[in-house]
């Protein structure tokens, strides 16, 4: 039969008519759960099995309240974060089909216990009452639905049928006199809000750096050694770098960095500075919750990492916008005397939130070229003579036995790396899941 008006209300005002009493089937059907764009995290197959509860028998005009409860998500909650208490909130669609055709919004409560990690997905029971406008049968199939984890950040994950679903419940419609036709008040969601999502473009991230790329031609920036007169400021040039990252984080990284240096005594204090806009924020973040780091690969006279560092974001980041990374700063004191270089290593972003710190590391490909040359005069304690790393995939190797530059940074320079943000791995519905790559973020000059 061809769809009449369905007037759907969200847990919304009337009373339930008189109505036969109800009747529920439990229904099991494969399901494709994407986690949000934030996570990494690769679709994942499961079933999903719901139990429908729907009178049995109703009149026409009647308005009449289902039930849609999960009696096992497609998953598992992953091994990765325990959820707390009251910060799950299922929506969905249930498909009216017969006398009535209608997508059914559906809701739950943000009611449920603390969920530990690898353990069951527990999920609320979603309601949403039905004005029947129609005598026949109507049918009731569940379809979509989305989970909405509110903390450590609000995060959504969408899931699917695979399959063709059996009906869940049936609802027998005698002509009781009442209207037809209606409208529909609570549409045809399918799952919520998507505040993980992937959208790109758009404002800035935190951050200080705005200045670009100040190359002064060349590899080398200056002669002068870092003994006394004579050049103090020394630009380096604009380098392409590719960063392949370790999972939670994206697979690759194009970006461009620039490593400037300035005399300070026998030592230099260095700012390093990436590509404007070199990712988009996979999620709203608050300020405060990113912070970057990169070990500087020395070779030439000199060997080992300086590890240098930049301010958290001071600005909240928006979902999808372009993130500029602010400048990171330390300070290298030679270790040896003749032609030192500086090239980009290993690449870090922390990402706190909630208590809880990720940290992904992002190590160069191949091997980075030199952005800066300084002619330099071994200082004590200098960085030469260390476990020195070679460019390639170990950029941001183990730093020099005592004699890594001080920068205050935590590690000596086995930095923390490009992650994934926020709560990354945001739990994402029901599904135990694995890491993927992110999308291949974007780089381009300041």
């Amino acid at each position: 039969m061809s769809a009449a008006g369905v007037a759907l209300m969200l847990g919304g005002a009337g009373i339930l008519l008189a109505a036969g009493p109800a009747q529920a089937a439990e229904v099991a059907y494969r399901t494709e759960c994407i986690p949000p764009p934030i996570s990494g995290l690769p679709p994942v197959q499961g079933t999903t099995k719901v139990l429908i509860t729907a009178p049995a028998e109703a009149k026409v005009g009647d308005e009449v309240e289902v039930v849609w409860k999960f009696v096992e998500a497609a998953s598992k909650n992953p091994d990765i974060l325990a959820l707390e208490k009251d910060t799950v909130k299922p929506t969905g669609t249930l498909k009216a089909a017969g006398a009535q055709s209608a997508d059914i919004a559906m809701e739950g409560p943000r009611t449920n216990p603390p969920i530990p990690k690898n353990s069951p997905m527990v999920l609320s029971d979603m309601k949403a009452k039905i004005k029947l406008t129609q005598a026949g049968e109507v049918t009731l199939t569940p379809g979509a639905y989305n989970i909405n984890v509110s903390k450590p950040m609000s995060t959504d994950t969408k899931c699917s049928p695979k399959e063709a679903v059996k009906v869940g419940a049936t609802i027998k419609v005698s002509d009781g006199g009442g209207t037809s036709g209606g409208t529909t008040s609570g549409g045809s969601t399918s799952g919520g809000t998507t505040s993980g999502g992937t959208t790109s473009g758009g404002t800035t991230s935190g951050g200080t750096t705005s200045g670009g790329t100040t190359s002064s031609g060349g590899t080398t920036a200056g002669g002068t050694t870092g003994g006394g007169g004579g050049q103090t400021d020394f630009p380096g040039k604009e380098v392409g770098v590719t960063f392949e990252c370790k999972s939670p984080g994206p697979a690759s990284i194009n970006s461009k960095v620039t490593i400037n240096a300035k005399r300070n005594g026998g030592s230099y204090d260095l700012v390093v500075k990436t590509a404007k806009g070199v990712m988009n924020s996979p999620a709203a973040l608050p300020a405060g919750a990113l912070k970057p780091s990169m070990a500087v690969l020395l070779g030439g006279a000199d060997k080992g990492t300086v590890p240098v560092t930049g301010p958290a974001n001071k600005d909240p980041l928006e979902q999808g916008k372009p993130v500029d990374l602010p400048d990171m700063a330390g300070t290298y004191k030679p270790g040896a005397g003749g032609k030192s270089t500086l090239s980009p290593g290993t690449l870090t972003i922390d990402v706190t939130l909630g208590g809880q710190k990720i940290s992904i590391q992002c190590m160069v490909k191949g091997k980075a070229e030199a952005s800066l040359e300084l002619d330099t005069t071994a200082q004590p304690g200098g960085a030469s003579g260390g476990g020195s790393s070679s460019g390639g995939a170990s950029g941001g190797g183990s730093s020099t036995s005592g004699g890594l530059a001080q920068t205050g940074a935590e590690d000596n320079g086995a930095l923390r790396a490009l992650a994934l943000v926020a709560g990354t791995v945001i739990l994402l519905g029901g599904a135990v899941f694995t890491f993927t790559p992110w999308r291949r973020l974007r780089g381009g000059t300041r």
